[in-house]
C-alpha cells in the first residue's frame, strides 16, 4: 500500500510557502501505509526537484528539505517504489496508490499512467484526465504536479483507493490518502474525491468533473486495517467502524473469559467495544518496543516474526492465570498470530480465544494491497477449528463479509471485498 500527499498554495504571495514542511508531517501521519520508501517533489520558479529515498520519513529527510512552494510526496510499502518523473512532452511528477490495470508491477503501471497524462493534458487537462480515468481500469488514486504549476488528482471509476481533500482557509489546497494527514498540518477536511472524479488546481482556480460511468467499490480493508483510526474515509469515520466490529464480534459465538486483549494498534478499538458489549474487562496486553512498524507488510517471514517479537511484549500481570480473548484485525498466514498466542501462554494465560475483526483473507489483491499468494493464506482452505489448532488457540472466530459490510455501514455491492471473497468488482 501507499500513502500520497499533495500541497498547493493559491493566489498572491504563494511563492512564500515551504511545501516540504507540510509534506514531511503529512507523510509522517501516513507512515503506516508504507515504510520501505519515501519521496518528495517540489516546484520552485518553474523548476521541479524530485528526491527519492529508502526508509522512514524522519530518517530519510532531514534539514535542509527541498525548497519549493508546490509539492507532493509518497510513502510506500514496496521497495524502490518512488515518485514517477516524466520529462516529455510535459514535465510532471506523479504519486499513486493502488494499481492501474496497465502492468503487473505497481511502479511500471503508474509510470504508464503518468506518460498518458503527460501526452494528453496539453490543451484541456480536466477533460483529458477524466478520459484517462475512464479508459484505465484497476483500483487506484493519484496526485500529479506539472511544470505549468498545476496539481492534477483523481480516483479510478470504482473509488477503490481513498483520496481526501482539505484546505487551510482560501490559501492552501491539501490532498492526501487519509484525512489524518490533513489534521496534523492544521487543514480542514473538505470532502472525499469522488470515484471517477478528476480535479485540477491552478494558481487561481479549482476545476473538477466526475464521470457518468463511475460505480462504487470502496476497499473494505481500509476500514479494518490500512487506515489510521483517526481518519475519515469516504465520509465514514474509521474509529466508528472499528467499534462496530468489536460489538459484532462480542455478539457472536459468546465465550466466557477474564480479560479482553487487543493487539496494538489496530485492534484496540475492537477490544474496547467488545469489552463494553460483553461486560468483560479490557486490559493493555502488550508493550511496544521501538517505533511503530507494520509487521504484516514485512517482505520475509523471518522479518515478520522478529518484528512481532520485538515490537510487542506481553504484560504478564494482564494475562497470568486468566482466560483471555485475544482480538486482532486480520489473519493472513497465521504465523505471527501463532507466535502471539504462544507468547501469551508463555506468560501464564490459561486459555486464549482468538477473535478476528475481519473475514478470513482468501485471495490476493489485484489493486496493490500487500496480500500474499493464495497458497500462503491460512484461511483459504482450513476450517475455524483447524486454524485454532494450528495457531495454538482454544477457539477461533472471524467476521463474515456480511458482518463487515454491516460494521462499515455500506451495502456489499458498494465495497470491494475481493480479498475476503475471491470476487472482485
Amino acid at each position: 500500500m501507499t500513502g500520497i500527499f499533495g500541497f498547493y498554495p493559491f493566489g498572491e504571495g504563494r511563492e512564500k510557502w515551504e511545501a516540504s514542511r507540510f509534506i514531511y508531517y503529512g507523510l509522517s501521519a501516513m507512515q503506516g501505509r508504507g515504510q520501505e520508501t519515501v519521496s518528495f517533489a517540489t516546484i520552485k520558479k518553474g523548476k521541479i526537484e524530485v528526491i527519492n529515498r529508502d526508509g522512514l520519513v524522519d530518517e530519510a529527510f532531514k534539514d535542509p528539505l527541498p525548497e519549493g512552494y508546490i509539492g507532493l510526496g509518497q510513502v510506500s510499502a514496496y521497495p524502490k517504489d518512488y515518485l514517477i518523473h516524466v520529462k516529455e512532452p510535459l514535465e510532471l511528477v506523479l504519486a499513486g496508490d493502488g494499481k492501474p490495470a496497465l502492468h503487473e508491477d505497481k511502479y511500471e503501471a503508474f509510470k504508464l499512467l503518468a506518460e498518458k497524462l503527460a501526452f494528453a493534458i496539453d490543451k484541456n487537462p480536466l477533460e483529458e484526465t477524466l478520459k484517462i480515468i475512464e479508459e484505465v481500469k484497476g483500483g487506484y488514486s493519484f496526485i500529479a504536479i506539472t511544470e505549468r504549476e498545476e496539481m492534477i488528482f483523481g480516483r479510478d471509476l470504482m473509488g477503490v483507493k481513498p483520496l481526501e481533500v482539505g484546505s487551510v482557509g482560501f490559501d492552501l489546497g491539501i490532498v492526501a490518502s487519509e484525512s489524518c494527514a490533513l489534521d496534523v498540518i492544521g487543514a480542514q477536511s473538505s470532502s472525499s474525491v469522488k470515484n471517477g472524479e478528476a480535479i485540477i488546481f491552478d494558481p487561481l482556480s479549482i476545476a473538477r468533473k466526475s464521470s457518468t460511468k463511475a460505480k462504487c467499490a470502496y476497499c473494505s480493508f481500509e476500514y479494518v486495517y490500512l487506515a489510521r483510526a483517526d481518519s475519515i474515509i469516504n465520509g465514514i469515520p474509521i474509529y466508528d467502524v472499528r467499534e462496530n466490529i468489536g460489538k459484532i464480534l462480542a455478539q457472536k459465538n459468546k465465550v466466557k473469559a477474564d480479560v479482553i486483549i487487543g493487539i496494538p494498534d489496530t485492534a484496540i478499538p475492537f477490544s474496547l467495544s467488545y469489552s463494553k458489549e460483553a461486560n468483560i474487562p479490557a486490559k493493555l496486553g502488550f508493550i511496544r518496543t521501538g517505533r511503530h512498524t507494520r509487521t504484516a507488510i514485512k517482505p520475509t517471514q523471518m522479518e515478520r516474526l522478529i518484528g512481532v517479537q520485538l515490537k510487542l511484549n506481553p504484560i504478564s500481570s494482564s494475562v497470568d492465570g486468566k482466560d483471555v480473548i485475544l482480538i486482532d484485525d486480520s489473519v493472513v498466514r497465521g504465523n505471527t498470530l501463532k507466535n502471539t498466542v504462544w507468547n501469551l501462554k508463555r506468560k501464564g494465560a490459561k486459555r486464549v480465544q482468538v477473535r478476528i475483526g475481519s473475514p478470513l483473507i482468501i485471495s490476493h489483491c489485484p489493486f496493490g494491497t500487500e496480500i500474499p499468494q493464495k497458497d500462503e493464506l491460512i484461511g483459504r482452505a482450513l476450517s475455524k477449528e483447524e486454524i485454532a489448532e494450528i495457531i495454538g488457540a482454544d477457539s477461533f472466530e472471524a467476521l463474515t463479509p456480511e458482518e463487515l459490510s454491516k460494521a462499515i455501514g455500506l451495502d456489499k455491492a458498494k465495497l470491494c471485498m475481493g480479498c475476503f471473497t475471491g470476487e472482485y468488482p
